[in-house]
């Protein structure tokens, strides 16, 4: 039975897992083992993930792989990608590899713009209030210099600092809506400093602001924080070919694959429930290298939804026309990423998978995690409408069926054979498998 426990955090590892196991699970020896069989053997690195989160017991694995031959503005790449999901790397692997000699992915930074708010509640006269502001602003970038010298001195900084009414939807509820540029790093950190001064200079000054009547001199500060909304930290990735230079499967013309392609997004475009799911696997290719790059995949993932929502109704964050012959395929999208800074400098696999793309800027960043996004959803529309979504999936899946049932490794060369030209299902896998074990115990 679970029960309480007081003073959790300040036990050590080993006692943290010593009531954990004894809690939680009827077998505490062979829970503690798995817990320990996941510690890093290097104390160093051990030490260091240890320190990422609070109260850490083990790591949690996930696979890094890669996924070579994007050709991105003229130049290759191979792209690191930290997801546990079978037949994501394949598939961006492949569209890569196809784009490859279609003259590759091509891609621009639109803009780089984050924004953070300063909400609070003002109950007065807003002629008034607009007033202070005007008044005020000046200060507000003034009281902030020590936090914005550095990213100044680098070409970033504040932008520019607004006052939103938004009482139309709380009473007394206003803004400081303030825009940021970050250059390489993400920014939460100089972002929600910045704000915290403005909150803390803005109060300040409303009660020396003469205008205001007593009452109206006690402004409420709710909260000051980033938004992970980012409509103007902006990339758009392109990809384009004669329609006649599009497909490799013979089973359908060119012309037909192109056609059926553009009618796949034209209905994410329109119908929710196939747009999130066909968002989800933009996702697949574009979570798995900001994990990988040690970004925070939870903030992209909910600015990129908001973003594919932002006309009043959810839709395909991707687009594809035909035009005068020409196949064109492209997406725009929100990503506020950094490669300075967080886990960047910390984590050794980040590191190495920051060097393996080069070393980029958080410019060069969007880019390549925008493609890899854009090549993944290239790869499950043109599964969707030649073949099936599950013929390579499960493909991909087998060894993980495989695994769940013990497979040796002579079990597994001769059941992938064997499944090369027999469709792949867990019903079928379990049958081949246990029919294998009979005759090899006889």
């Amino acid at each position: 039975m679970s029960k309480s426990i007081a003073g959790f955090s300040k036990l050590s590892k080993e006692k943290k897992i010593d009531w954990i196991v004894n809690t939680y699970f009827s077998d505490s020896e062979e829970a503690r083992n798995i817990l320990k069989q996941y510690w890093n053997t290097n104390q160093k690195v051990q030490q260091l993930h240890d320190e990422f989160i609070e109260n850490t017991i083990t790591n949690y694995y996930l696979p890094l792989g890669v996924a070579p031959n994007f050709l991105i503005n003229n130049k290759l790449y191979t792209i690191p990608m930290a997801i546990e999901e079978s037949s994501v790397v394949a598939a961006a692997s492949k569209a890569a590899k196809f784009w490859l000699d279609r003259g590759g992915f091509k891609t621009k930074v639109i803009s780089t713009t984050k924004i953070g708010q300063v909400h609070f509640i003002f109950k007065g006269d807003f002629s008034k209030l607009q007033s202070f502001f005007k008044e005020v602003k000046p200060k507000l970038l003034s009281d902030s210099k020590d936090l914005t010298k550095n990213m100044e001195s680098r070409g970033g900084g504040i932008l520019d600092i607004e006052l939103r009414d938004k009482t139309e939807n709380i009473d007394g509820y206003y803004q400081l809506h303030t825009s940021f540029e970050t250059l390489d790093a993400m920014g939460a950190n100089f972002i929600n400093s910045c704000l915290e001064q403005f909150a803390k200079t803005f109060k300040t000054e409303a009660l020396n602001f003469t205008s205001f009547t007593e009452d109206e001199k006690h402004i409420e500060i709710i909260m000051s924080i980033l938004s992970n909304y980012v409509p103007d930290c902006l990339v758009r990735v392109e990809v384009n070919c004669k329609v006649e230079d599009l497909n490799e499967n013979n089973a359908i013309s060119s012309e037909e694959f192109a056609t059926k392609f553009v009618q796949a997004v034209n209905i994410a475009e329109i119908e929710p429930y196939r747009a999130v799911t066909h968002n989800k696997g933009i996702m697949n290719g574009i979570d798995a290298v900001v994990l990988a790059t040690g970004n925070d995949f939870r903030a992209i993932e909910a600015g990129v939804h908001a973003y594919a929502a932002r006309k009043g109704r959810y839709s395909s964050l991707s687009h594809a026309k035909i035009e005068n012959g020409i196949f064109t395929f492209w997406m725009e999208i929100p990503l506020a990423l950094g490669t300075v800074g967080g886990l960047t400098k910390l984590h050794p696999l980040v590191k190495l998978s920051l060097e393996l793309l080069h070393h980029p800027s958080a410019k060069e960043l969007m880019q390549i995690v925008a493609v890899a996004g854009l090549a993944q959803n290239f790869a499950a529309i043109r599964s969707l409408t030649t073949t099936g979504i599950q013929q390579g999936h499960m493909k991909m899946h087998l060894m993980n069926i495989l695994n769940q049932f013990e497979a040796s490794n002579d079990e597994k060369k001769l059941l992938t054979e064997y499944f090369k030209t027999n469709t792949v299902t867990h019903s079928a896998v379990v049958e081949a498998i246990n029919k294998l074990r009979v005759v090899s115990d006889k």
